[in-house]
């Protein structure tokens, strides 16, 4: 029973690893935004991020969602065992990126104007070949993910942040040094922003140059393969072969949904950044420079920050797709009831903790990763933050079912939850702005909306597509009584180091590992989680171990 259990929930397992190489991408992407923020300053954090929400739009119109897509397509015809057509569909999809990926990298660098203004056009322009090269990284992904073999997404996802940090960094200092150098600056803000802009530009650099390293990596991944892979085509005995045609047909109609669906949900922060950078300023009259430093401030720091957690949920729904998608041609309805519930506690089990966690650590976190010149700056990323915490439980959980929708094949109806969201989202931020004082917090508080109405609209569109109920104490309740357990500890610890050390960031590490300890031992000690689920962590069998040796297992 327990092997049947093992077999049967190994994408938990599958979706672990790609949680643990998102987290650690996220981490290095953490590390390297304290010395770039300290190089190009919240200014040039500003017009990175304003450039990088319309890439972003782009990317994910034309190659963003290519891995989920293709992995979705190509699982069903190995489902099938049609290796053959599978083969036929990795390269179809090969052919359709070069086509809409050279376009759409010629549209953003030749339009780049029509989306930004002043500094950030040269920015966005910088991002455009990048595009391109996402699209062919993109297939391989998801061709491996197809596989249930997410080991070599989980590399290529490390080294392309390794690569991404040490160029961002390094070219933007680089291009500051030596364009700067070579003419007398003004020290006035025309200067702070010629310091941002080539600041940012080089950051730009470190995200093409590390999409292009985990290209090279899975290029060779799939080369070292491919004798396997053709030999297996060889021995494909399914006398259908599906035409050029119909693959394009088969794409297009997998595709579109789930790039409609992507942009939509993200179109959240490119909305918000044109909001706040574009109307705004015009109806406060404010300077368009201190708006985009503060925008900097938000983006750069507190929504980086609360983006973190949500890599578990985003590489569980990755780990989903496949799943499901193979479950439900099978017309296992029971089945992926039961999985679609197991990924949902899993992802509340992590989630649910580090929003209590950022909540009380705010401060001391943001402290302890990035260099704000005033107190004035630092308590604003906290506040930020603050106020983003409760939306890390609301992203993760609609993250997770938007792809449980597209693997039950209900892939228009995230879309359409997305856009009311968005709808929602968009009218909120404007009133607030225009009839309260709240400012930067507007924005903060219409994502927070924003994420919700997506988590309760994705959450009852698939309790009613495959007739499944969420169990709700083990999954919501317990966790959050631990985590609230956990949030005074940390809380305590933190102020109690705090008043020894007179220091931030000596004092936050010791509270955020005595605290995950809390957790850990407060969610077994209420049995919110059982010997089997806890195995299906990644090193769940360590988890286990030192579980039953501190007497909390039997």
């Amino acid at each position: 029973m327990a092997d049947k259990n093992s077999s049967k929930n190994n994408f938990i397992m599958q979706a672990g690893i790609l949680a643990a190489a998102g987290i650690i991408s996220r981490i290095i992407g953490l590390l390297y935004r304290g010395p770039l923020q300290s190089v190009i300053g919240n200014l040039g954090l500003g017009y990175y991020q304003s450039a990088y929400n319309y890439y972003t739009i782009i990317l994910l119109i034309s190659s963003y969602s290519i891995p989920s897509a293709i992995s979705k397509a190509i699982a069903q015809k190995l489902g099938e065992k049609e290796y053959r057509n599978a083969h036929r569909l990795f390269h179809g999809a090969m052919i359709y990126v070069l086509v809409v990926g050279g376009i759409a990298s010629l549209f953003l660098f030749f339009g780049a104007g029509l989306f930004v203004s002043g500094a950030a056009v040269t920015v966005l322009r910088t991002f455009a070949p990048t595009i391109f090269v996402y699209g062919i990284l993109g297939v391989l992904r998801g061709y491996f993910q197809a596989h249930k073999s997410m080991a070599q997404t989980s590399v290529s996802q490390i080294l392309e942040q390794i690569a991404n940090a040490v160029v961002s960094v390094g070219a933007a200092y680089l291009l500051i040094q030596m364009f700067m150098g070579t003419m007398e600056v003004p020290a006035d803000q025309a200067g702070q922003v010629m310091r941002a802009t080539y600041g940012a530009v080089g950051s730009a650099l470190g995200t093409g140059v590390g999409v292009l390293v985990a290209l090279l990596f899975m290029a060779g991944v799939y080369a070292l393969n491919r004798g396997m892979i053709l030999r297996r085509v060889q021995r494909d005995r399914h006398e259908h072969v599906d035409s050029y045609g119909q693959i394009f047909k088969t794409i297009t109609l997998v595709v579109t949904p789930f790039i409609l669906s992507t942009a939509v949900y993200n179109l959240s922060s490119t909305v918000n950044n044109s909001i706040y950078t574009k109307w705004y300023p015009s109806l406060r009259n404010l300077d368009t420079v201190s708006i985009y430093e503060k925008y900097g401030i938000f983006s750069g720091q507190s929504l980086t920050m609360s983006n973190i957690p949500i890599a578990f949920a985003s590489a569980m729904a990755s780990a989903m797709i496949p799943s499901v998608a193979q479950l439900m041609a099978a017309r296992d309805v029971k089945g992926a009831r039961e999985k679609i519930g197991l990924a949902v506690k899993t992802t509340m089990v992590i989630s649910i903790p580090c929003a209590v966690g950022l909540f009380v650590l705010a401060k001391p976190v943001i402290s302890l990763l990035f260099t704000n010149k005033t107190a004035e700056e630092l308590n604003l990323a906290a506040a930020l933050l603050m106020t983003l915490s409760l939306s890390v439980i609301f992203y993760a959980l609609s993250t997770l079912n938007s792809s449980i929708l597209q693997g039950l094949g209900k892939v228009n109806t995230p879309i359409i939850n997305a856009g009311i969201s968005l709808v929602v989202q968009t009218v909120a931020a404007v009133l607030l702005l225009m009839f309260t004082s709240l400012d930067l917090y507007s924005i903060a508080i219409a994502n927070t909306l924003y994420s919700g109405m997506m988590c309760v609209l994705n959450q009852w569109a698939v309790r009613r597509a495959v007739g499944y109920r969420q169990e709700i104490v083990k999954t919501f309740v317990i966790p959050v009584f631990a985590s609230a357990f956990m949030g005074a500890a940390a809380w305590a610890i933190y102020e109690g180091l705090y008043m020894v050390t007179k220091s931030m960031r000596i004092s936050v590490i010791p509270a955020i590992v005595i605290a995950a300890v809390v957790y850990f031992v407060m969610l077994i000690l209420m049995r919110g989680i059982t010997e089997q689920e806890l195995r299906n962590f990644p090193k769940g069998y360590l988890l286990v171990k030192v579980a039953k040796k501190c007497r909390l297992l039997r």
